[in-house]
């Protein structure tokens, strides 16, 4: 076993910027003043800073139309903020333990302003600031610029197509592993240290349903030993140098019944109509109508409980969401889940799923792994 890919190069002080602008564009573009950014996702994306200290001191990046980028941060964690690549970008400002950090954050703001406000910020903090600034109002990031980070650049893409090519190697790897006799944190386990041996830092999830257990889209791996006959649902993925992964497949433990073989069959036939789907203009919702369609007309409608898909970047949950009432219009750089499922409950699951990049022109997929129904030992 050996890494798929090199380390890629770090994004620079002018990628942030055009992010920052970026930002400032959508805020104005959705009647905001600006954008309140604290520790999360958003920040790392926006500065490369990801603080590494407990949150209870206010850190925020201020974005505004008339002014330049500020990140407010705690004197003590001034060093860490001035290493990030993407504060070079912004304006540091700092407060000291003992100050008021809502007096120095609302210096940078107007009275009377409308800002996003990071989904993941402290309760404390917002209301630390709805006190110090009583007229302003504060909207949550994803109900007011759900999209903000939904397109990704060349560089972000080429993250998401080595996380994936890595994911898929796993999975072939995990074809040889025996199954049989073994617990469903054992296989998890050896799920794990395949994803960081090629190349992972981080493993979010390692989710393994034997028999019955993949039934539960969400099952952990637990201690049921696996069994022969069983199906197993295998969903893993987590962040390699930033920027996630998420597959899964369904595989049996020796030689399928002809009902796997049809439930199988009708996941794969929805997850392809869902793929055949993604083109740019198109709604997102239409997505999870193409997939859901198959299963319905197949008669498991009941039995897929959950959206089609889903976004990723540097989480692996994010918008967009492809699910029924999403309208807003698939762009080319969006990537997102494709996964359908059925799951009959006291006895077994199924699940398919691909991360796909919308092209100019159609949709591709960052997995390639064979989506037929495998078998193991």
């Amino acid at each position: 076993m050996t890494a798929t890919a090199a380390v890629p190069a770090p994004f620079t002080r002018d990628d942030y910027a055009a992010r920052m602008r970026r930002a400032v564009d959508a805020a104005r573009a959705a009647g905001l003043d600006g954008l309140l950014v604290t520790p999360g996702p958003d920040l790392v994306w926006l500065t490369g800073y990801r603080p590494t200290a407990l949150t209870e001191r206010l850190t925020a990046l201020v974005l505004t139309a008339d002014r330049e980028p500020t990140l407010l941060v705690p004197t003590l964690e001034r060093p860490d903020a001035e290493a990030a690549e993407g504060a070079a970008a912004a304006t540091l400002v700092d407060w000291t333990d003992g100050a008021d950090p809502y007096a120095a954050a609302s210096a940078l703001l107007r009275p009377d302003g409308r800002y996003a406000v990071s989904d993941s910020a402290w309760a404390m903090h917002l209301l630390g600031l709805q006190a110090a600034l009583p007229a302003s109002r504060y909207h949550a990031m994803t109900a007011r610029l759900p999209m903000l980070r939904a397109v990704k650049d060349a560089d972000e893409l080429a993250r998401l197509d080595a996380a994936a090519r890595a994911a898929d190697a796993t999975y072939e790897e995990i074809l040889g592993v025996r199954f049989a006799g073994r617990r469903e944190t054992e296989v998890a386990a050896d799920l794990a240290d395949l994803l960081r041996g090629f190349g992972h830092e981080q493993v979010d999830f390692t989710v393994v349903g034997s028999g019955p257990n993949g039934a539960n889209p969400h099952h952990e791996a637990g201690e049921r030993v696996i069994e022969p006959g069983d199906c197993v649902v295998l969903d893993f993925g987590g962040l390699m140098s930033g920027y996630g992964s998420d597959t899964s497949r369904t595989v049996c433990v020796g030689e399928p019944t002809d009902e796997v073989r049809e439930v199988h069959e009708v996941v794969r036939q929805a997850q392809q109509a869902g793929v055949a789907a993604v083109r740019p203009g198109v709604a997102c919702q239409e997505v999870d109508r193409a997939a859901r369609r198959v299963i319905a007309e197949a008669g498991y409608g009941e039995r897929f409980i959950h959206r089609t898909g889903h976004g990723i970047g540097l989480t692996t949950h994010e918008p967009p969401y492809m699910i029924e009432g999403e309208e807003r219009p698939m762009v080319p750089g969006m990537c997102f889940s494709v996964e359908p499922g059925v799951y009959l409950p006291g006895r077994f699951g199924v699940r398919i799923e691909d991360i796909v990049t919308v092209t100019e022109d159609g949709g591709r997929r960052l997995n390639t792994t064979n989506r037929g129904l495998r078998t193991v030992a």
